[in-house]
């Protein structure tokens, strides 16, 4: 009897002493897979984001390339109105993180996880367990093709409003009337064309024709420009005395000939405005008539005087062969009134 008991308690300890065993296998196991090493001690650190992008408990934390670490938690702070997240990691105990280290966030594979990165500082002090980090986050790829295309996008987008708003002018002026008026003005080119064509082969057919002509012209433009060529010395000649004659114009005195010459007109101005107005002998011998009168009536006495020499010769020449003869009376001449 005692037998059977310590038979069946050494195999009931046995299956005891497997199943933790196992249980402990499985719970090293997990935390392994999870990048914890129970044997080993941890140390914990925090860091504040306003934003993880997607970043998750059980993130993986790499140093260099090489995981030393998890993420182990990931909450909001508490009485916080910007709501900023706040990051629990865990690293093992044995690596010393400076104080100055850069937490950073980046995308760990195409498909968007997210893992942490530390930026080893170049501070002596060494951060302690529990302790708050400096945080980073680094754009994706698609975040920063994102970030390039928006402007580009934009611009697009506004160019398609132009081309459409372009479109719609352009619909709107070649309406029906207007294409007419397109094609009656390719039909006004094309005979505008033709025309030229006409006058083209016209002038093709004139100068043909007038070669002759046209040689004989430009001989004679050869033969002057020949003479000119020739005659270059004398035209030199004209010129030069040309410009001698304008130098002597320009040396001569001429605005006080001009200035003499104005102020002799103001005096002859003068002169003749007195004339006029009866000042001086002139102008009373032109003005008064007196001496009309008196030469017209000494004009009149003449003729009555000549009158009577013509009637009464003997009365002013005599004439006497034999000697001197009684003249007649004269008598008295006719007063002229």
């Amino acid at each position: 009897m005692h037998k059977i008991i310590s038979l069946q308690i050494t195999r009931e300890f046995k299956i005891g002493i497997t199943f933790i065993i196992a249980l402990a296998l499985l719970i090293w196991g997990f935390n392994f897979l999870k990048g914890r090493d129970v044997f080993n001690k941890e140390n914990r650190y925090f860091v504040v984001y306003k934003s993880v992008n997607g970043l998750a408990k059980s993130s993986p934390v790499f140093l260099h390339g090489v995981r030393i670490g998890s993420v182990k938690k990931v909450a909001f702070m508490p009485n916080s109105a910007t709501y900023p997240i706040l990051v629990e990691f865990v690293v093992s105990s044995k690596l010393a993180i400076p104080a100055n280290s850069i937490v950073n966030i980046y995308s760990a594979d195409l498909m968007g996880s997210k893992a942490v990165d530390i930026r080893v500082g170049n501070s002596t002090v060494m951060a302690a367990d529990g302790d708050t980090l400096k945080g980073f986050i680094q754009t994706t790829l698609q975040e920063e093709i994102t970030q390039q295309i928006e402007p580009l996008k934009s611009k697009a987008t506004s160019l398609m409003e132009s081309i459409d708003s372009a479109m719609m002018v352009i619909r709107y002026v070649f309406n029906d009337k207007t294409r007419q008026n397109l094609e009656t003005s390719f039909a006004s080119i094309k005979n505008t064309l033709l025309n030229l064509e006409h006058i083209s082969l016209s002038t093709d057919e004139l100068l043909s024709s007038q070669k002759n002509r046209l040689s004989n012209i430009l001989g004679n433009v050869e033969s002057i420009s020949l003479n000119l060529k020739n005659n270059n010395k004398k035209i030199t000649n004209i010129v030069e005395n040309f410009s001698n004659l304008s130098d002597t114009i320009a040396k001569a005195n001429v605005m006080q000939t001009f200035q003499n010459l104005n102020s002799s007109l103001n005096k002859t101005s003068e002169i003749l405005t007195k004339v006029s107005n009866g000042q001086g002998s002139l102008g009373k011998l032109l003005t008064n008539d007196s001496l009309y009168n008196a030469l017209n009536q000494s004009s009149a006495q003449l003729d009555l005087l000549l009158e009577d020499v013509r009637l009464n010769p003997k009365r002013y020449v005599h004439f006497s062969v034999f000697g001197k003869k009684n003249a007649a009376p004269v008598e008295k001449a006719a007063t002229v009134k």
